[in-house]
């Protein structure tokens, strides 16, 4: 088949009309939500009511949609169709060959009638490169007046390209898929190499979208209102942006999709289909080079995930081959399924990683029509079916209204379950029928049998046991400090649960701190708010896997016995025999390689040591991929005097994007043995950065070590070992859930991180496509860092430090000689002197010691320092009050169970006598306060418990907050103990006395955009008068979060910091979620 070869300087990019990188502001970070409908007929023939009762649900879903800062300009609507024959004969101006061999779509091109004219020669040359023959194109009626001024001002000109592939000699026509698969290869080249958008290209369907709102489509196009246009199923499709930018080509449905929901794994499934990209074969649509990348740049997460399905299903899958691995149901702990669809599942797995995160989707070939929900069913979906054959899907009941007689019957969609229309059959395909059919394809077993092997069934091998003075002279090197042995590994090696901590975090981040920080402390974890829900890690625990894969991909465009050569990990976190089988897999499995690649380089060699061994290192690997390994182990073993280690995840992260960039990563497993590794989210980096397990070597040999010293009592060194690899593992769940992450499969090499304090040029060699908004430091001082701790470790004079066992610490807790704290013995005697004596002279003593530590590197705004001379001084007289300027302060949200009656009463009695306001917290409000206007808090919280929430409550309110995510914890619940829920505590907040209250991560009827503006609206009807506030947690991102939750008409945004304050939590969220508020409230004010 002809083609060109792929040139460097490509357009790769959708047009989105979003503002370039600029500032804090991100435009990758911008979220969208939607509505979606469907309508098919079982009768067997296309009609134009089949597309009015689509556009009516459409209409019928303008609640789920959004509208611009100009009242007139919509996020987004659209409709996709069956290819409508008989209306194209009748209004284009060129014969048309049969249906099914002409295809047909709408290209968004320049206004400018030169460059339109240019790039429409373009694509007709691409076209007969490909062996198309361009049979005309079409100017698309459209109605500019029913747009609004943003959309009319960014609005392409519209015309439909109309190609087909005629017989040639004894070859015939093309026609159906094997047209659409010629028309994809000109499709996806005029898009790479001209930078051209087609909404669809097909034979099959034909797509009308734009920055509409769901009752402009219609008159927009007036296409859509010709009687002559049928069809027998339609798609629609309403979009909510989370930000006021015209983007027509962001618009949906898609090809083959229309989707409602976020996929929150799509940085490591856009990294592994570019990892993918040079084992990419296909007979059926040729030579694949010029249509790469697959996943476009700039596209959204929705539009990558129809670029995948569209590519699965041109090269041989089925429509509902391709959507169930994509998306497969939660059959890991499903213990009643039939075991040839376990088989299936289990060997897709092999292939690809689930696309994981709140989805409802529709999707279509233009016969076959479907729905399905994510694993979890974290989005709505009904569906009915009348007595005369009209099926309808719907967000929610009541997209089209039926007389109760004509309903054969009803019912909602089912997390991972698949409901299929197949109009040529005119039936309803079941999901049994659907999976039936895909698990008796193949011998799926069959092949996982003779490949497939289980790590726990690799030969054992003998285990080691190191002696305390290799242990100590190890810690020292990694940076070990006492603190971190008896606060964080002493309690997950006891019990196997990870340690949990409380009143927030007041020391340095690691950028600002004076003593040398591990690199996982420059990373943060990102979290689900607003648009998109955590999870709840207990009560959706049935719907989570720990398990993965590990070892070479091969083409994903093929199947066969040859994908199944993986070794499989029930865990993540590995124990030091299971590395040693790794390590010696070649004895078990001949013909299998396992290469172990050290992470070490000479300390005496320059500042540059570093740089030049990870270069080294990736070269290294390389070697060992072309002699045919198939697992590569990144170790900081055997670490000297001489040798310093490399930090663990930047060794992995450089490894991992250098194999991506080489397209070489699917070819080898990577597994990282690391001494610096001691807590759960130091798992999390590593295996969010690509590594498929982990083994924290040093951490286990510590737990080992505490057993037998009887620090760690009532269990066995053994015991202790599978107590911290069980804590870690779960820890990662946790943190998994956050993102609304369901497997650990999909959150390898999603990166969802962000760095803080690191500079561009470094996060964009070693975690390319990380973000990083402070800048920072780069790969000298990371050396420099790693340097002080092995000096440490290999003092000149070795008396020096003979006393000492390990640095002491102190950041979790003050210690004279740890990290400082802003609270400290200091700070905390003069506040509390100062209030008990009533001493304003000791509380301004207080607040200048806080400044200056703030002053001191201990926070981001003190490193701020006011510009003078910039304008005159305001006269004195002109300055607000004290008086005045306190009515604006608010305390922060404690709630009551988690404070005292006394401390809470307190703050709200002197707030209100400032005429400022105080918070309830989640925990609701007692009666007798409620109506006391000297004890009521002004703002009352609504948080995902709901507790104490009632009419009343919400009556009586100035301000009402929702509360979705928390600062010590975002994305995670809460829990007031069983012992905390006195009588008072159960009667405030509607519980029963002595029976423990949980607050689960997600509102459970906040699952989306649409959602929150749903509950903002019920809060402004139950108190007219009260602000809404909505409290978001800083992180990358916020800002377009802001501002979608600003279109839900929310009159405050809280921007709360990382920090936290009273909230209990596990220790890695304390330190390693969130940024510091001023990045977010920057970010919020320059979005």
């Amino acid at each position: 088949m002809p083609s060109s070869p792929r040139r460097e300087d490509t357009v790769t990019r959708v047009p989105t009309g979003f503002p370039a990188k600029q500032g804090m502001y991100n435009p990758a970070f911008e979220k969208d939500a939607c509505g979606l409908a469907m309508v098919a007929t079982l009768r067997g023939h296309a009609g134009h009511d089949i597309v009015e009762l689509a556009l009516t649900a459409l209409r019928n879903l303008e609640h789920r949609g959004a509208i611009g800062s100009d009242a007139g300009t919509g996020d987004g609507a659209g409709i996709l169709t069956q290819m409508p024959d008989d209306f194209f004969r009748a209004v284009v101006g060129f014969d048309l060959p049969p249906v099914g061999e002409y295809a047909a779509g709408m290209a968004f091109l320049p206004l400018d009638d030169d460059e339109r004219e240019a790039l429409k020669q373009n694509i007709e040359a691409l076209a007969a490169s490909e062996g198309l023959t361009v049979l005309g194109w079409r100017d698309v009626p459209t109605a500019d007046d029913n747009l609004g001024k943003l959309a009319f001002a960014a609005r392409p000109a519209f015309e439909q390209l109309f190609v087909s592939r005629p017989a040639v000699g004894d070859a015939p026509a093309l026609s159906g898929i094997d047209l659409d698969r010629r028309a994809y290869r000109l499709r996806k080249r005029a898009q790479h190499e001209l930078g051209a958008y087609f909404v669809s290209l097909s034979s099959r369907t034909i797509g009308y979208k734009g920055m509409v709102t769901t009752l402009q489509l219609e008159p927009f196009y007036p296409d859509l209102q010709d009687e002559r246009f049928t069809s027998e199923l339609a798609v629609v499709h309403s979009r909510y942006s989370t930000n006021t930018f015209p983007s027509w080509p962001l618009a949906q449905p898609l090809r083959m999709l229309a989707h409602n929901g976020e996929i929150n794994t799509v940085g490591a499934n856009r990294n592994w289909m570019r990892a993918r990209q040079s084992q990419l074969e296909s007979e059926l649509l040729g030579d694949i080079r010029p249509l790469l990348p697959i996943c476009t740049d700039g596209a959204s997460d929705s539009a990558s995930f129809d670029e995948v399905l569209e590519l699965l299903t041109l090269t041989g899958r089925s429509l509902p081959h391709a959507i169930m691995m994509m998306v497969p149901e939660a059959y890991e702990k499903q213990a009643d399924i039939d075991p040839d669809l376990r088989a299936f599942y289990e060997y897709h797995a092999m292939q690809m990683e689930p696309w994981d995160g709140p989805a409802a989707l529709i999707f279509t070939d233009g016969t076959l029509v479907g729905a399905t929900l994510d694993r979890n069913g974290l989005r709505p979906g009904r569906w009915t079916e009348t007595t005369d054959g009209l099926i309808v899907i719907g967000s929610e009941t009541g997209v089209l209204d039926f007389e109760p007689e004509r309903i054969k019957r009803r019912g909602r969609l089912r997390p991972g379950r698949m409901f299929v229309v197949d109009t040529a059959q005119r039936r309803i395909v079941e999901d049994e029928e659907v999976k039936a059919e895909l698990a008796s394809m193949e011998p799926w077993q069959e092949w996982l049998d003779a490949g497939r092997v289980r790590l726990k069934d690799l030969p054992e091998r003998e285990h080691i046991v190191h002696p305390i003075a290799s242990i100590t002279r190890r810690q020292r090197t990694f940076g070990y400090t006492e603190e971190e042995v008896r606060i964080l590994l002493t309690p997950m090696g006891q019990t196997g649960a990870e340690p949990l901590g409380a009143m927030g975090s007041d020391a340095p981040i690691a950028v600002l701190s004076e003593r040398p920080r591990l690199l996982f402390d420059y990373f943060t974890q990102q979290f689900a708010q607003v648009t998109n829900p955590p999870l709840d890690s207990i009560r959706e625990e049935v719907v989570t896997s720990l398990g993965l894969g590990l070892g070479p991909e091969r083409n994903l465009l093929a199947w066969g016995p040859e994908h199944t050569r993986t070794v499989t990990l029930d865990f993540p976190v590995i124990d030091n025999d299971e590395l040693a089988k790794l390590q010696n897999v070649d004895k078990a499995l001949p013909g299998r390689r396992s290469v172990t690649i050290r992470g070490l380089y000479h300390f005496d060699q320059g500042p540059h040591a570093m740089e030049a061994r990870l270069d080294a290192m990736c070269a290294e690997v390389d070697a060992a991929i072309a002699s045919g390994a198939e697992f590569i182990i990144l170790s900081d073993r055997d670490s000297n005097k001489d040798l310093v280690p490399i930090p663990s995840l930047l060794m992995l992260s450089a490894v991992h994007h250098h194999l991506i960039r080489q397209e070489n990563r699917m070819k080898v497993g990577l597994v990282v043995e690391a001494g610096d590794v001691r807590e759960v989210h130091h798992v999390a980096t590593l295996i969010g950065y690509g590594a498929s397990a982990v083994n924290p070597y040093l951490a286990m040999e510590t737990v080992e070590y505490l057993v037998r010293a009887g620090f760690i009592t009532g269990v066995t060194p053994e015991k202790a070992v599978k107590n911290l690899i069980y804590a870690l593992g779960k820890g990662v769940l946790k943190i998994m859930s956050k993102m609304g992450i369901s497997t650990v499969s999909s959150y390898a090499g999603a990166q969802v991180f962000e760095a803080v304090g690191l500079s561009q040029e470094f996060v964009d060699r070693y975690f390319t496509g990380t973000e990083t908004k402070l800048g920072g430091i780069g790969i000298t001082e990371v050396a420099a860092e790693n340097q002080a701790r092995h000096d440490y470790a290999y003092p000149e004079d070795s008396a020096a430090r003979a006393h000492e066992r390990l640095w002491t610490g102190g950041e979790y807790q003050w210690r004279r000689d740890g990290a400082p704290h802003l609270f400290n013995p200091d700070t905390v005697f003069r506040l509390q002197h100062s209030t008990r004596t009533r001493r304003y002279d000791i509380f301004r003593e207080y607040t200048k010691l806080v400044d200056d530590q703030a002053a001191e590197l201990k926070t981001l705004r003190g490193l701020f320092r006011l510009k003078h001379g910039q304008r005159p001084p305001v006269p004195l007289d002109e300055v607000e009050p004290v008086s005045s300027i306190v009515k604006r302060f608010s305390t922060g949200a404690m709630s009551y169970g988690s404070i005292s009656k006394e401390a809470h009463e307190t703050l709200a009695i002197a707030m209100n006598r400032l005429g400022a306001k105080s918070n309830t917290g989640e925990g609701g409000e007692d009666l007798e306060r409620l109506l006391d206007p000297e004890r009521r808090s002004a703002i009352k919280q609504v948080a995902s418990g709901r507790f104490g929430v009632t009419s009343m409550y919400l009556t009586h309110a100035d301000d009402i907050q929702i509360k979705l995510a928390q600062g010590a914890k975002p994305g995670e619940g809460g829990q007031l103990p069983p012992a905390k829920v006195y009588p008072w505590i159960a009667r405030t907040r509607g519980g029963t006395p002595g029976v423990g209250l949980i607050s689960p991560p997600p509102h459970h009827d906040i699952y989306s955009i649409e959602d929150l503006k749903q509950l903002i609206f019920d809060l402004k009807r139950a108190n007219p008068a009260a602000r809404v506030h909505v409290k978001l947690v800083s992180q990358s991102g916020i800002g377009a979060v802001a501002a979608g939750t600003a279109k839900a008409l929310a009159d405050v945004i809280l921007v709360s910091g990382h920090d936290g304050g009273t909230g209990a939590s596990p220790l890695n969220s304390l330190k390693h979620a969130g940024t510091p508020w001023e990045l977010g409230l920057a970010e919020t004010q320059q979005t």
